[in-house]
């Protein structure tokens, strides 16, 4: 059933297992929840259309999904797979768009631009208010909002410059308190900084070692076992990392995080010296 004029939908993600093992529970044949579609909802279906849809050959429609829900004494969210974009989670919680919109304080043809275009944009109170219409975890917010890619830009400079700057502008993708946002970010970028200064020590001690040995292993066979190829001391002469920005998944979930874990305090390194012997 489409809304405001607006254009026909891809179907939702069905979940034809559980149609088929909720029909089965109510010991119910295809042919009965053809016609309780048709008695119920008006829905004229066949039971070869229902058949259709338990083997995945077929996926029933929004109305029809709503529907089949209903016949199957069962919640829409029940029949379908993990949920990914607004519409999808829209649909789990059964809500229409005026519902959901009338929740957020908005019209219903504003919202629904918004769940079409697949990009949200509503203040932070209207995102708080989403993700508790919706029951959506902050990573399920950015994934549906499609959220992710500049959530991943702003975390990959908040690591490598000052991140207090980067606090509000995550703050307002994100709807998260702002005090756990920054410690976040102030985490983000001290493991960073941290990885930085061991990548360059180690690089500082491949190139002190290899520039102890000169020229003289140049004409060696092991050198020339890795003509083409840096022999196992140049490997040490690495770039440093560049920021995490390829890494969006982890990051999302390292920033998204519901609290910060304490840091373990690292145990000083003993060194284990044999006993003088005795004997002798």
């Amino acid at each position: 059933m489409d809304f405001y004029g607006g254009p026909v939908h891809p179907s939702p993600p069905f979940n034809a297992p559980a149609a088929r093992r909720l029909r089965e529970a109510l010991g119910m044949a295809p042919g009965h929840v053809a016609y309780g579609l048709a008695a119920q909802y008006g829905l004229r279906t066949s039971a070869e259309t229902v058949i259709a849809w338990e083997r995945g050959l077929a996926t029933p429609g929004e109305r029809e999904l709503t529907a089949l829900a209903g016949v199957l004494w069962c919640a829409p969210g029940e029949l379908l797979a993990a949920a990914g974009t607004l519409r999808e989670h829209r649909m789990t919680r059964d809500l229409t768009v005026d519902d959901l919109a009338r929740r957020l304080g908005m019209t219903g043809a504003s919202y629904l631009r918004m769940e079409e275009s697949g990009r949200w944009r509503g203040n932070e109170k209207q995102s708080a208010a989403l993700c508790r219409a919706l029951d959506l975890s902050a990573a399920q917010f950015l994934t549906a909002t499609g959220r992710d890619e500049e959530l991943a830009e702003l975390l990959s400079s908040a690591v490598t410059t000052r991140w207090q700057a980067y606090v509000r502008p995550v703050a307002k993708l994100v709807p998260l308190d702002r005090a756990l946002i920054q410690d976040v970010l102030e985490q983000l970028h001290t493991d960073y900084q941290a990885l930085m200064v061991s990548t360059l020590s180690w690089s500082s001690t491949g190139q002190e070692r290899s520039g102890s040995t000169g020229d003289a292993g140049r004409g060696s066979p092991r050198y020339i076992q890795y003509r083409g190829d840096p022999p196992p001391c140049d490997r040490t002469h690495q770039t440093p990392p560049s920021p995490p920005s390829g890494r969006t998944a982890l990051l999302a979930k390292h920033a998204l995080a519901c609290e910060t874990r304490p840091r373990r305090p690292t145990r000083p390194r003993t060194s284990a010296r044999r006993a003088p012997s005795s004997a002798g």
